[in-house]
């Protein structure tokens, strides 16, 4: 579809916000009042298995309604399923969704629309889109992401699971780990190695698994915060059809490079907060009578200074992707800032505090940092490490010449070490 001009945005735009009032209700203003309704401090949600099932089931009541409305796909080509807008859309839609209350999104959700979806409908044959890209665009089946693995994060090239063709199958051994929602998904988007005579990124093939077939193995991992949303996953021997292959066989480096740019143009937010913000750690300083010491006074006004910084580069990311642009560096920059004053900002409320985060004394809005401590460190690692962005930054933004690399023999000549 061509571009269109502002008026025909505008209308689209009130069309969107016309569909959104028959779903959903128009958002009220958060308004914090000390001692008042739930602290909601944490950074990962803390949910028993049925909670987030019964959660997960309202998310995609919703999106299955907005795909069904024509809103699910906006960005992607027409050949591929989509509607072929410019990004510019994608943002309007979130913009418009943001003023109404639809349930805040989650990983898996956003993996299996954004990521996995997209994914199947450029690489995957017609067989393929027709049986799995539409499911995963509507949510009717969740997918998972089996990329990470304990030798292969940052490097995920250097991941080790391997793939043996037997005639028209394939068969798996090796072990993902930091799975999000592994165990309520029906299918996995899995990296596996399957040629080590070749450079790392040359010899990986991507495939489709079903979740529920024989020698996988989930076990969830528990977090030092509660939830156990993450998993490690083992494959023995397990069995896949050569059908469930997505793109051509050692062409699964370029598959996921592509799979992950794919996120910045999916539409739709309905972001949460995540844990203490600036105004939270005030309005405690506030209530502890500390609020005018200078030294408190620096650390606050640091934590906000912080706070619109990554306001601003958010608001950044978002102009150049309305504008088709590639956004570069900024998404690393926002990212690592985002990450690093979750930290500050609760090492602030932990000198504050004292043994009060430790020891729950009934005060409200006290002990409830505690979640956030416990799960800051988290978002450190989750969407790229903060050691990753810095790279990027350093070699991108800086012009710092490249880490050496050792690596660029053939995977199987590697040191394991």
């Amino acid at each position: 579809m061509a571009e269109l001009d502002d008026a025909e945005l505008r209308a689209w735009r009130e069309g969107v916000r016309t569909w959104l009032s028959t779903v959903a209700q128009p958002r009220t203003e958060e308004v914090r009042v000390w001692g008042e309704g739930d602290p909601d401090l944490q950074i990962f949600r803390v949910m028993s298995e049925e909670q987030e099932r019964a959660y997960l089931d309202r998310v995609r009541e919703y999106r299955k309604a907005r795909f069904d409305a024509g809103y699910g796909v906006l960005t992607l080509a027409p050949e591929f399923g989509g509607l072929g807008l410019p990004s510019v859309y994608a943002v309007a839609f979130a913009e418009e969704e943001h003023a109404f209350d639809i349930p805040p999104s989650s990983e898996i959700i956003s993996v299996t629309t954004g990521l996995v979806g997209s994914a199947v409908s450029v690489f995957g044959t017609a067989e393929q889109r027709e049986q799995y890209a539409r499911a995963f665009l509507r949510t009717d089946l969740l997918c998972c992401q089996l990329f990470s693995e304990p030798g292969a994060g940052s490097d995920l090239a250097g991941l080790s699971t391997k793939a043996v063709r037997d005639g028209d199958d394939w068969i798996v051994s090796g072990q993902k780990i930091w799975t999000s929602n592994a165990q309520f998904s029906e299918y996995g988007f899995m990296l596996a190695r399957t040629d080590s005579d070749v450079v790392k990124q040359a010899g990986i093939t991507a495939f489709l698994v079903p979740m529920d077939s024989p020698g996988i193995q989930i076990r969830p991992i528990r977090q030092m915060s509660g939830p156990a949303s993450f998993n490690e996953v083992f494959f023995d021997s397990v069995r896949i059809p050569d059908a469930m292959r997505i793109g051509d066989v050692n062409a699964g480096w370029k598959v996921a490079m592509a799979t992950l740019g794919f996120e910045r143009s999916s539409s739709g937010s309905g972001h949460r907060r995540k844990g203490g913000t600036s105004a939270d750690l005030i309005a405690l300083a506030q209530e502890l009578g500390v609020s005018q010491d200078p030294v408190t006074r620096q650390r606050l006004a640091d934590v906000y200074v912080r706070t619109r910084l990554h306001a601003a580069m958010v608001a950044r990311v978002a102009r150049a992707t309305a504008a088709g642009e590639n956004p570069g560096p900024a998404g690393s920059l926002g990212k690592l800032v985002a990450s690093d004053n979750l930290v500050r900002i609760g090492n602030a409320a932990s000198d504050l505090l004292g043994s009060a985060m430790v020891a729950d004394t009934g005060a409200w809005g006290q002990f409830a940092w505690s979640e956030h401590v416990l799960g800051a460190p988290g978002y450190r690692l989750a969407g790229g490490t903060d050691e990753v962005q810095r790279n990027i930054i350093a070699e991108r933004v800086l012009g710092l010449p490249a880490e050496y690399r050792a690596d660029k023999a053939p995977f199987s000549q590697l040191s394991k070490n």
